[in-house]
């Protein structure tokens, strides 16, 4: 007789590739599917999505104030379409304010060593306790527990980082012209990391694991090749996901676009699950199961464009097709998008997909 577990003892089970009594269950949303949408939909708008649908994972804190002039923020210009803002790394983002999705990159400060040097690198040296949430990152991490779920420490690293400091086009031009300072810029974004997990979690208590998220490809393949990822980049994984293995906290990596080709860098640098593997990015969980199932567990690939045509169908066939295929590969498995729910998934076509995992997930 199989034993029912709490969410946060399947989830652990799980990420060390053991498999629990059933799949495991989690998402992400777009901001505005549930307050502008599914709320039409009968989506009771105080219940958040993680208790309506009984996700096994819970945000437990994170989001450290990284900027290095923090608090600097000045509204440039803003319409009824959009806010234009300065940040205090320099960078000038376009925010819509109708539509989610990546903001308009419109101008860097930061885009040469010596700017990085004189301008923004101070900031970081020390330990600034108000960049961290200790009261709320303790106050989720009860309420998380006091409802047997698996808590997860969220934050972006040093390649998110790089792109929001120096913007694309800088970031990979001093990829191959100044690989000194991207060190010295991942060295310093490390050190800071270290410095403020520890005061963190000493203060407000520690999260069951951590959840990194880094874009490290588009919807052809990798940024910059694997070679220049492992040598510029992986180092700092390796070192950040050391320190969270040491603390007991497994890793899950977020990465968007097909990142099939640096998987096994992934893997070296130490992650336990890669998530969310775009299927219409090109990737295939099935194929990477088979081929890296007894070293990683995985959550999402499944595709959103399935869930946004509707077709009850289809989107049995994706979801039951894919996690009867992983339960046959002896595959650690997630439930979840292979992004975000968007606002063009219904709240009934999201429905039948759960109705399809409950129907399908038991090990």
């Amino acid at each position: 007789m199989t034993t029912v577990l709490t969410s946060r003892e399947r989830t652990f089970k799980l990420l060390r590739r053991e498999l629990p009594d059933r799949m495991g269950l989690f998402d992400h949303y777009w901001p505005e599917t549930i307050p502008d949408y599914w709320a039409k939909q009968g989506y009771p708008v105080d219940t958040p999505p993680e208790a309506y649908f009984g996700y096994d994972l819970r945000f437990g804190g994170g989001w450290i104030d990284t900027t290095p002039h923090r608090g600097t923020e000045v509204l440039v210009e803003e319409t009824a379409e959009h806010r234009l803002v300065r940040h205090g790394n320099g960078a000038l983002m376009r925010y819509w304010k109708h539509k989610s999705g990546t903001p308009e990159h419109v101008d860097f400060d930061c885009v040469t060593p010596e700017r990085w040097e004189t301008h923004y690198k101070a900031p970081l040296l020390g330990l600034d306790p108000e960049r961290v949430n200790i009261d709320g990152t303790r106050e989720n991490i009860a309420k998380a527990h006091g409802e047997g779920a698996f808590t997860f420490f969220g934050a972006l690293f040093v390649f998110e980082l790089l792109r929001s400091t120096l913007g694309d086009v800088a970031m990979m031009e001093n990829f191959a012209l100044e690989p000194e300072w991207i060190h010295d810029f991942c060295r310093t974004y490390t050190d800071f990391y270290l410095r403020h997990l520890d005061f963190l979690f000493d203060h407000a208590g520690q999260p069951d694991g951590a959840f990194i998220y880094e874009d490290l490809g588009y919807n052809k393949g990798l940024f910059c090749s694997p070679r220049m990822l492992n040598e510029l980049i992986m180092p700092y994984y390796r070192e950040l996901f050391a320190y969270f293995h040491n603390r007991g906290m497994p890793v899950i990596l977020h990465s968007c676009g097909n990142v099939t080709d640096a998987v096994p860098l992934m893997i070296e640098a130490g992650i336990d699950c890669l998530q969310p593997m775009e299927a219409k990015a090109g990737c295939d969980v099935l194929a990477l199961a088979r081929q890296y199932g007894d070293k990683i567990a995985f959550m999402g690939n499944l595709d959103v464009r399935i869930f946004e045509a509707g077709d009850p169908d289809a989107i049995e066939a994706e979801v039951a097709g894919k996690m009867d295929a992983l339960k046959a590969l002896g595959a650690a498995y997630f439930f979840h998008t292979d992004h975000s729910v968007s606002p063009n998934v219904t709240l009934k076509a999201y429905q039948h997909g759960i109705d399809v995992y409950r129907a399908h997930c038991a090990y």
